[in-house]
């Protein structure tokens, strides 16, 4: 069982509080991408980036001085954007974090597909973003099946924590012999699941604590979720799709399943 989730814009440097586990698998794709942005007039960077003038100066600062071998940060603690504050992995107990290493994968539209461990710089470019490399017309038409074949395994379960444009990456290639689970976190709204984007960054991030903390080696064991209100929809639910509803009950399940 493989779970992927989004990476984040901010980042942050930390060499101390986790060894890395070494370099990502797609390296040299991160090189070529890097090469290619340094070579980008500032204007041209910064309407790649979407983003203001201090952050672009930034980001082209970093991409002219980036060496990707040196001062490297676990990916898992690099990022900090409010999935990643949820998931609080800075306190993971030795095994919560062993659960990570072998679960875990992040997607990056610079690095492709990262594990939990494996040694990042900051950088600035989202997946989505309009970037021609080597023939391809954007990072999607570059990294196009490697990642989905890097994620591949041997039970074919894929637990889908990504948001939509990160998810799409892996999802145009998936076959019969796979199960994409995707979880979504939502109110229900005119009959409809609707998805704030805020709140559900942080629930995916809960749900990457608890899955860590109960060692859940099958989908159905995420059911008992109930973190920051959320409870499982069984109504809405289906084999491809767990819906998390707000504010049903989620307080009250969380008490009842800690005195069990």
């Amino acid at each position: 069982m493989k779970i992927i989730i989004s990476p984040a814009k901010k980042m942050n440097v930390d060499t101390d509080t986790y060894e890395t586990g070494g370099l990502p698998e797609f390296i040299e794709d991160t090189r070529i991408l890097m090469n290619t942005i340094k070579a980008l007039p500032i204007g041209e960077a910064k309407s790649l980036w979407k983003c203001n003038d201090k952050l672009a100066r930034l980001n082209y600062e970093r991409f002219q001085t980036m060496d990707l071998e040196q001062a490297l940060t676990p990916a898992v603690i690099a990022y900090e954007g409010l999935q990643y504050q949820h998931m609080a992995p800075g306190v993971f107990t030795t095994e919560e974090l062993c659960y990570i290493a072998e679960h875990l994968y992040i997607l990056s539209g610079f690095y492709g597909l990262l594990k939990p461990f494996d040694g990042v710089v900051p950088y600035r470019l989202e997946m989505q973003a309009k970037l021609s490399v080597n023939g391809s017309k954007d990072l999607y038409d570059f990294w196009g099946n490697r990642l989905y074949k890097a994620l591949s395994g041997n039970d074919g379960i894929i637990i889908n924590l990504a948001s939509k444009e990160y998810a799409k990456c892996i999802e145009k290639y998936i076959t019969t012999k796979d199960r994409f689970l995707t979880v979504e976190f939502g109110v229900l709204a005119e009959g409809k699941v609707r998805q704030k984007g805020t709140l559900a960054k942080m629930a995916r991030g809960e749900m990457v604590r608890f899955m860590a903390q109960n060692r859940i080696e099958a989908p159905e064991g995420m059911k008992e979720f109930c973190g920051l209100g959320f409870s499982f929809s069984r109504e809405l639910s289906g084999g491809d799709r767990y819906v998390f509803l707000s504010g049903a009950g989620g307080p009250d399940t969380c008490a009842s399943l800690e005195s069990l």
